[in-house]
């Protein structure tokens, strides 16, 4: 059958595209589940103590964001105080959304961007158990751990001679937050604990509460409460504990948020809060540490796939606790390999905490401290939401990845039907000239309910597209392909519609660019052939060309898009700055040292600019002088894109001051790490806020500088930074081409490595110029040793 990409799709086909993908969409809502499997007995860890990050003092309850300890199970987390006298959580479900789908443009052709009609990210819950005679001022010894290992926030603390313990962690066998009270030396617990909504609920009892969002959003949570030794019972809107010598507490709510736009994405069969009553019923019929064991195989499933070691640090620096070692680190500048190895296994920490079986991670993550967060904690596809998954198949975490992949595949029919609708608004200044409209693209901002906000991102289509295929590079899943293939397929055809000719008038030869659009965030609002769009949909033309040959399908209109992409332009060097251009102009007309690095996206996250000699050397340069005058000091996430970029020109050393510039602590909301370790992007003077995207985009980078990748080529040690040269590990490291890599290395030389197949069979494995071919079938390995310099 042919395709013609300029058919407009009927209301019946639309539907029919709704059911289709949401069969695909894997993505489930908050439901019920058969009773998981209990392993029998504790997996044995040995994590020691650079796998843990712990501090001397409880989170402040107007500080959570900064010091809260974050707990998740991949859908539902909080943010933990750890007060001895007064533990508060603060908890979130994935799907916590205000809004709706936002289908209709403001007078200027954009889509309104507000909480009421676009929606925010909201807390659904906050939890507290209050012992009043454990009050901080009371206890000693006090001190406070987030366990990497096993997925647990453990605090510990002596009173009157007694020593007390809790545990805190996000089950995802059981789907609920558990806190585990113990002690040992003859203490009891007394005391109340308190459910609450964030949004004005009224709630009947002290166990459960529900609610419903204007746009039809129905939430609800529930906690149950056990112990021994003493009396648990229900005192109005309360739950009281008294003469307990252990108290566990379990609680569990979400919403009936459905991956299924035929159904506006609500299931209305769903009643939250009885869901969560069951399943803190069913939780709380086991022991805590049956629960614990239950939580800490599944957790660690996943977190031991990969381990790294980038040296040893000092015996000085060992003995400080984790903020105290953030900020030694920044006044002497002396390397910390195990704090920076730990930083980096704290973002895998996250992934496996926020992206497992609901919606993918926004600007914040799953973890809120209030209803307002900064642009609605939203899905930025202009940097961010790329950035939030750029670790994921690197570190060993594919599974992870998902979470966006069932996002994009949910929201697809959506998004087709707003662009076909909306696009070629009049008022729209990114419409298409040609007055033609097929496939589908986004808005800056995405929300859950297949809704748009803020400004048109034309451009944005392809990034996604290129994102979930650059999965697929890792995983070699068809699968994954063929879900993601609807996707592409719509994305070229928006292209094709959108591509003006145009002829060069320093050679008269005819090519393709892209309509009007903006670089983002910066510099004219309506240029035409920008180097951001031109490089991305380049590549989503070859990628679509590869998966259509991988899959057999639609070979006439590859051929097509390969026309295309034969005649699309690709930018050169400005005559004047010497940098590779940002718009079709030799000017700068933007802002030098701007945050974000839209022309060099053909370097990272792309890889079409190569410092191997396969791209013209003016390219390469004009690419590095760029990113020279960009600078090297900026926000989290733009410092993690710069790291990468200088990674990908084997410049170890500035890729890892960008590494050291992101540990910098952050004090009065300034850019940096804060006391918990999330990234803070200062927005004005004064005030900070967070933004996850460079706790990943940061692991991202540091990984990349120990191994580079692309299919069928694999370089050991590209940018190995002298803080990390004398020696060091790292095993689980995904390489696309569907490989795994164990390495290790001293004196800056790869001692072993062990190239493992997930599919892929051939690839080069190159160090210093020096190449090896291995060739494996799927699930075989070779270990390379004697590397050459």
């Amino acid at each position: 059958m042919s395709f013609d990409p300029f058919d407009r799709p009927s209301r019946r086909s639309l539907l029919a595209l709704a059911a289709a993908t949401g069969a695909l969409a894997s993505l489930p809502a908050f439901t019920a589940t058969a009773a998981p499997r209990r392993p029998d007995s504790a997996p044995t860890i040995d994590g020691g103590s650079r796998q843990e990050l712990w501090w001397q003092a409880p989170a402040d309850d107007h500080s959570m964001i900064e010091q809260g300890l974050p707990v998740g199970n991949g859908r539902i987390g909080a943010l933990a105080s750890n007060d001895p006298g007064r533990e508060l959580l603060l908890i979130t479900d994935a799907t916590m959304w205000t809004g709706g789908l936002n289908d209709s443009l403001d007078g200027d052709g954009q889509f309104p961007y507000d909480r009421e009609h676009f929606g925010s990210l909201t807390l659904l819950a906050r939890l507290a158990v209050d012992i009043p005679d454990h009050d901080l001022s009371a206890v000693s010894r006090y001190r406070r751990a987030l366990d990497l290992t096993r997925g647990v926030v453990t605090t510990s603390y002596v009173r009157s001679g007694v020593t007390y313990e809790r545990q805190v962690f996000a089950s995802r066998p059981d789907d609920a937050i558990v806190v585990h009270f113990t002690q040992s030396g003859g203490g009891r617990y007394t005391g109340t604990l308190t459910l609450e909504g964030t949004h004005g609920e009224t709630t009947a009892g002290a166990s459960s509460f529900g609610g419903t969002f204007p746009g039809g959003l129905r939430y609800g949570a529930a906690v149950a409460a056990y112990g021994s030794g003493g009396r648990v019972s229900v005192s109005g809107s309360r739950i009281s504990f008294t003469d307990c010598k252990d108290l566990t507490v379990v609680v569990s709510g979400g919403t009936n948020y459905a991956p299924d736009a035929s159904h506006h994405y609500r299931d209305p069969s769903l009643d939250p809060e009885q869901l969560a009553r069951t399943k803190v019923r069913a939780a709380a019929s086991h022991s805590a540490d049956t629960l614990l064991r239950s939580h800490v195989a599944d957790y660690h499933s996943l977190f031991g796939k990969l381990d790294v070691s980038l040296g040893t640090s000092s015996g000085t620096q060992r003995s400080l606790d984790t903020w105290e070692r953030v900020r030694a680190r920044a006044l002497d500048s002396a390397p910390d390999p195990e704090l920076e190895a730990a930083y980096l296994q704290f973002g895998r920490y996250l992934m496996i905490s926020g992206s497992r079986g609901s919606l993918p991670m926004g600007l914040q993550g799953l973890w809120l401290d209030g209803n307002d967060p900064d642009w609605m904690g939203d899905y930025h596809t202009d940097i961010n939401i790329q950035m939030n998954y750029w670790m994921a198949d690197r570190a060993g975490l594919s599974q992870c990845f998902d979470a966006l992949t069932d996002y994009c595949v949910a929201q697809l029919p959506s998004w087709t039907e707003l662009t076909r609708t909306l696009f070629n608004d009049s008022r729209n200044r990114y419409r298409n000239s040609s007055g033609k409209i097929a496939g589908w693209t986004v808005a800056i901002s995405t929300n859950p309910h297949g809704g748009g906000g803020w400004w048109w991102h034309p451009a944005g289509n392809a990034w996604l597209c290129n994102t979930l295929w650059e999965h697929y590079e890792y995983t070699l899943s068809r699968s994954h392909l063929e879900k993601i293939y609807p996707l592409l397929k719509g994305a070229c055809a928006f292209w094709e519609a959108r591509l003006l000719p145009y002829t060069l008038a320093d050679s008269g030869r005819e090519v393709l660019i892209a309509d009007s659009d903006w670089s983002p965030e910066q510099g004219p609002l309506d240029a035409k052939g920008i180097t951001y769009a031109q490089e991305l949909v380049w590549a989503l033309f070859a990628n679509f060309r590869t998966a259509s040959a991988e899959l057999g399908k639609d070979t006439g209109y590859a051929k097509t898009i390969a026309g295309l992409q034969e005649r699309l332009y690709l930018p050169q060097v400005s005559p004047k700055t010497g940098w590779l251009e940002e718009w079709m102009s030799p000017d700068n007309l933007g802002e030098t040292t701007h945050r974000h690095l839209s022309p060099l996206i053909g370097l990272f996250p792309g890889d079409r600019i190569r410092p191997d000699g396969s791209t013209p050397s003016d390219i390469v340069d004009g690419a590095t002088a760029l990113l020279t005058a960009r600078g090297m000091n900026s926000f989290g996430w733009a410092n993690a894109w710069r790291s990468l970029c200088w990674s990908r020109l084997k410049n170890a050393e500035k890729a890892y001051q960008l590494v050291a510039t992101n540990l910098h602590p952050s004090t009065d909301g300034s850019n940096g790490t804060a006391f918990n370790l999330f990234d803070i992007y200062e927005v004005e003077q004064g005030r900070g806020i967070f933004q996850i995207d460079a706790n990943f985009g940061t692991p991202a980078a540091m990984i990349e500088m120990l191994l580079y990748s692309r299919p069928g080529h694999l370089e050991l040690l590209p940018a190995l930074p002298d803080a990390w040269a004398e020696s060091g590990s790292i095993t689980g490291v995904g390489v696309r081409g569907g490989f795994v890599v164990d390495l290790s290395w001293r004196d800056g030389k790869p001692t072993e490595a062990r190239v493992r197949s997930v599919g892929g069979r051939t690839t080069t494995v190159e160090f210093a110029g020096s190449s090896r071919t291995v060739s494996l079938k799927p699930g075989g390995s070779v270990t390379l040793k004697d590397f050459a310099r």
